[in-house]
């Protein structure tokens, strides 16, 4: 269906991320921190991009300015899943698709994963 990048630290996290969304019908690329994740992104541009907060090099909010500040990839929705810096997230709405408290609901996850796909 989509190509969807997964941004996370957390290498269980991320490959039930992967997972779940393979199961969905997707390809799934992954990347441990946002300097990474650019990189995928010029390699392959991705339909939707699913990021953590706190990582190192990068964090999810940086790489997300970082996207939203080049106009080639500008586009790209990004839905971020944080443990404790949702809020602060929430206080920059515009470089997110949709925030996400760790633990969150997989079904709603999922729901705005194809909104975010449908608007692309």
């Amino acid at each position: 269906m989509a190509l969807i990048l997964v941004v996370d630290d957390e290498h269980l996290l991320a490959m039930l991320l992967a997972d779940t969304l393979t199961d969905e019908g997707h390809e799934v690329v992954m990347a441990s921190n946002g300097r990474a994740a650019l990189e995928r992104i010029r390699e392959r541009r991705p339909a939707v991009v699913i990021t953590d907060f706190m990582m190192p090099i990068m964090t999810g909010l940086e790489f997300a300015e970082a996207v939203h500040a080049d106009a080639e990839i500008a586009d790209i929705p990004i839905i971020l899943l944080s443990g404790a810096q949702g809020s602060l997230a929430r206080q920059r709405s515009e470089l997110f698709f949709a925030v996400f408290d760790k633990p969150f609901d997989i079904q709603a996850f999922l729901i705005e994963v194809r909104n975010a796909i449908a608007q692309t």
